[in-house]
């Protein structure tokens, strides 16, 4: 397949320009003319440039990318990792938001699916667009329970803020470091975020709060998009992918 005609459907299908966001979004490094292989990984690092390679991949498919709209001089680490892709032969697309608020295959999307929500809404607004989801279990849970749901795709939960005796009915989703949207999700109902991870500051802030909170890690959390995203392209441009996993254990 041509790699102009796989960018240019994969801007239509994501659409970048709908979110103000500081990833510099799409295509990042120019790849062969022609793509054969599509790996994909969470984050723009040089093992991940170094599998894509020796896969033989002709384009590499990140959530976090290299440019984050700020000057960056191609000297050093970032010289070798952008050296890496030119002499490999691996072109570079990111989706940052784009891939968070997809309500097809975003990672936000992946996981209301991982919960079992219904009635799902978009929610968890960023610069006036939504980038996440929150809905509704068919009958309430513990927290116990929810954990192990999601954790049988995405492995047990890093960290688990339970409030006493509060099932878990009304849920909100939001990939990454989600926690800071945590009044947000109070206000529209919830009794539950799933999320990716926090920080020491935030947790006595959750603790202060009624809502249950679900951490599965920044990584885990943000693998799902991708893979989801990975599935879509075998199915409708039949070509081969991989999934370079390098998790980071946050």
């Amino acid at each position: 397949m041509q790699s102009n005609n796989l960018t240019t459907w994969l801007d239509q299908y994501l659409n970048p320009r709908r979110f103000q966001d500081k990833s510099n979004n799409g295509l990042q490094v120019q790849g062969p003319d022609d793509v054969n292989r599509v790996a994909f990984a969470v984050d723009a690092c040089a093992a991940a440039f170094k599998a894509a390679v020796a896969a033989d991949a002709q384009l590499l498919i990140v959530h976090h990318g290299l440019f984050w709209s700020e000057h960056l001089q191609i000297v050093g680490a970032h010289f070798e990792r952008v050296r890496t892709l030119i002499s490999g032969g691996c072109g570079l697309y990111a989706s940052h938001l784009p891939l968070d608020a997809h309500a097809e295959v975003g990672n936000n999307a992946e996981l209301a699916r991982m919960a079992g929500l219904t009635h799902v809404q978009p929610w968890g607004m960023y610069k006036g667009e939504p980038i996440s989801f929150i809905g509704e279990l068919p009958s309430a849970v513990d927290v116990a329970t929810l954990s192990e749901r999601v954790g049988q795709h995405i492995g047990a939960p890093k960290l688990v803020q339970a409030a006493p005796n509060l099932p878990c009915k009304r849920v909100a989703v939001l990939s990454g470091f989600g926690v800071t949207m945590v009044d947000e999700a109070l206000a529209a109902g919830a009794d539950t975020l799933i999320t990716g991870e926090t920080s020491h500051s935030w947790y006595q802030t959750v603790a202060e709060r009624p809502i249950n909170v679900l951490y599965f890690g920044h990584y885990a959390s943000e693998t799902v998009g991708l893979k989801a995203l990975a599935r879509l392209i075998e199915q409708q441009h039949q070509l081969e992918t991989l999934f370079i996993d390098l998790p980071t254990t946050l």
